[in-house]
């Protein structure tokens, strides 16, 4: 295998140098024309976005789990319409392997499609794939476009593309190298027969998806070909450049208003597949000096015997999601704001893994990561006059359902329920509360769909959604709450489910200044039930979480660890409960206007019990907040935390002399440190 070096990969984000026809390019754009032209390219992409949503067949692709982007002939991304920031880092480490290893043997022609899923050669993990054209202008390769989203099925040991059980690469389905699946704008049949195979559990939508990758990465391909003929390839290759540089500027800008530091985070997470125990999945220490920023992940635990690992670029990648949502926001998604970064990744770690290793949950391995560039950048930015863009760190959770089987439409389905996780709660901010429901932090201009479609789509009833209470991080300003769901099967007598998270015993985010990390998600099912007469005999706003916990409607619920193997849920006698996580907080919770508690307690976003014990509220009798007597009692508990207080080197030094048990410690690799102890042997 020819799979690129880590190495190479980096450098792969990096921008190709301009070169001097490139520089005439530039200085030749009329003024005015440039900020005309910048969009169109994005109105091209948000064309091509649609087609995208609309052609795709899989739930996360209708959802807008995807990206559409332009690139210069040279592979380096200088445009993108995203509803996940996560792909942006993929295709131009693809495109310049083709470039490098394909140039002349199969060659690179007009009307070829490229096509790849395979985390070696610069994916995120197997069911992220991404097709890609090379856009020709008489006869010369002067672009190229790509669509990229992600689609569950893939042939994996287990339903869903993301198998919870997987120990190796070879137990997780269909990984593709960059190979062109189509010629003369045409995908090959033997190449869909070999998806139609792959896909056999689901195989409409891993098809229907390819083809959808395929048309849009096409319909820009049009788009911009019309720009080379109308404005001519000299303004369109000086645009491109102009971009690029107007990019990176503006990165190395921002960055040049922080002040100058070492800024560090240290996350856990409590599971690596089906496997409990204490991993930290995110050691990062920030340095920041001019306008340049160094990250280095060492420290962090050593790769897994499960699927949770991740290569060096799909943990760029989330750390794109949150960089380029918050920081970056009003600049293109482009190669070059990544110019001033640079990334140091300890080998055989969890996040940077043997070839070997089973990256189908990467997502999960690299959620420590996403949740820890939000921890740095934001205190590396409090003190410069972006301060009021600072957030705490989205929940993060990513705790996907998978279901599987056969549909009430007699058709085979295996697909990830998009719904609940575009339901997460938003990150608090400096000035106000985080988004409540806000979506899914991995695809932030996502959507979930519409109830109806998913009851129509699958054999599952949605008889409740509602906002989950308390699973916001409490702070100054609250962590927006998530949601939880009700999944009922009907017209099918049972469902494969299984679900993926790693956050039922220790959460990974951290807050921010003083505020509090959101609650862990148990796995929760309702078993017993006859869930006819439950819901029969439900009235208007009793069909609640807490009624069903609590026995009001019968069954008995259990509750473990959210992430669980492959299983099945019978109709008739078993509800599958859904919980999405709200997001971390801000600042010390007895410092939160008291009138903002009383709208909690209202909307029940916020539980009595928490209004009392998190925020220093004391209640009268009808449940609102008694002002005079809550400003008391905060007073009373700040006086009891001075006298709890000691110096910090006194606290450090008992600190430091803790350690978690060791049967606990099995995937952590050596304590404190997390070496690796034990390397890794993959059949």
């Amino acid at each position: 295998m020819t799979y690129p070096t880590l190495e190479q990969k980096m450098q792969a984000l990096k921008v190709v140098p301009a070169s001097d026809y490139e520089r005439q390019c530039v200085d030749a754009i009329p003024a005015g024309d440039y900020e005309i032209a910048v969009q169109r390219t994005a109105d091209i992409l948000d064309e091509g976005y649609e087609v995208f949503m609309r052609s795709s067949r899989s739930s996360m692709g209708v959802a807008g789990d995807s990206i559409v982007a332009m690139f210069t002939a040279a592979g380096d991304l200088v445009n993108a319409s995203a509803g996940t920031y996560l792909h942006a880092v993929i295709p131009p480490i693809v495109i310049k392997y083709i470039l490098a290893r394909h140039a002349e043997n199969p060659g690179i022609n007009d009307g070829d499609i490229w096509y790849t899923n395979d985390a070696l050669y610069g994916g995120i993990h197997n069911p992220d794939q991404v097709a890609m054209m090379p856009v020709f202008f008489d006869g010369e390769l002067v672009a190229w476009t790509a669509a990229l989203s992600h689609t569950t099925e893939t042939g994996a040991i287990e339903p869903g593309g993301m198998p919870l059980s997987a120990t190796s690469r070879f137990e997780e389905g269909m990984n593709l190298p960059p190979m062109r699946v189509g010629q003369n704008f045409s995908i090959n049949d033997d190449v869909l027969e070999m998806f139609a195979a792959f896909g056999i559990r689901a195989e409409a939508n891993v098809t229907v998806d390819m083809r959808a990758r395929a048309t849009t990465a096409d319909r820009v391909r049009v788009r911009l070909l019309e720009m080379f003929e109308r404005e001519g390839k000299e303004f369109v290759t000086g645009l491109f450049r102009r971009m690029l540089d107007d990019a990176e500027a503006g990165a190395r800008a921002r960055i040049s208003s922080w002040a100058d530091g070492t800024f560090r985070c240290v996350n856990f997470s409590d599971a690596a597949g089906l496997t409990q125990g204490l991993l930290r999945n995110c050691q990062m220490e920030l340095t920041k000096k001019g306008d340049h920023l160094t990250i280095d992940f060492t420290g962090t635990s050593p790769e897994t015997p499960s699927s949770y690992n991740a290569h060096p670029q799909a943990v760029v990648g989330h750390l794109a999601n949150y960089i380029y949502e918050y920081v970056f926001h009003d600049l293109p998604i482009s190669s070059a704001t990544f110019a001033p970064i640079d990334f140091i990744f300890p080998e055989n770690s969890m996040l940077s893994p043997d070839a070997r290793a089973a990256t189908s949950n990467a997502v999960m391995a690299a959620s420590g990561a996403m949740s820890a560039i939000a921890n740095c950048i934001s205190r590396a930015r409090f003190g410069s006059t972006d301060w009021r863009q600072v957030t705490a760190s989205q929940g993060n959770g990513g705790n996907a359902s998978v279901l599987a089987g056969v549909s009430q439409w007699g058709a085979f389905f295996a697909d990830m329920i998009a719904y609940p996780i575009n339901t997460e709660g938003q990150g608090a901010h400096a000035t106000s509360d985080g988004m409540d429901a806000y979506g899914f932090p991995w695809c932030a201009f996502g959507r979930a769909p519409d109830v109806e479609s998913m009851e129509n789509e699958f054999p599952m009833l949605i008889p409740m959604s509602s906002h989950w209470r308390d699973s916001g991080g409490a702070g100054k300003y609250r962590g927006g709450v998530g949601t939880a769901q009700l999944w009922v099967t009907h017209h099918a007598p049972y469902v494969f489910a299984m679900a993926i998270a790693d956050n039922s015993i220790v959460q990974t985010p951290q807050p921010l200044f003083g505020g509090y990390s959101q609650p862990t998600v148990p796995g929760v099912v309702l078993n017993g039930i006859n869930v006819t007469e439950a819901l029969a005999t439900a009235e208007s706003g009793t069909l609640t979480l807490e009624a069903l916990l609590a026995g009001e409607f019968g069954g008995t619920p259990t509750s473990s660890t959210y992430g669980s193997a492959i299983h099945p849920v019978n109709g008739g006698d078993s509800i599958i409960i859904g919980l999405s996580t709200g997001g971390t907080g801000y600042g010390d919770p007895l410092d939160r206007e008291i009138d903002s508690i009383d709208q909690d307690l209202v909307k029940q976003l916020v539980s009595p019990e928490s209004a009392v014990h998190l925020y220093g509220a004391v209640l009268d009798r009808n449940g609102r907040v008694d002002r005079d007597a809550t400003i008391g009692r905060r007073a009373e508990i700040v006086a009891e935390r001075l006298a709890r207080g000691v110096p910090y080197d006194e606290f450090e030094a008992a600190w430091s002399e803790r350690k978690p048990d060791d049967s606990i410690l099995g995937l952590f690799g050596h304590w404190p440190d997390g070496a690796v102890v034990t390397p890794l042997m993959r059949p």
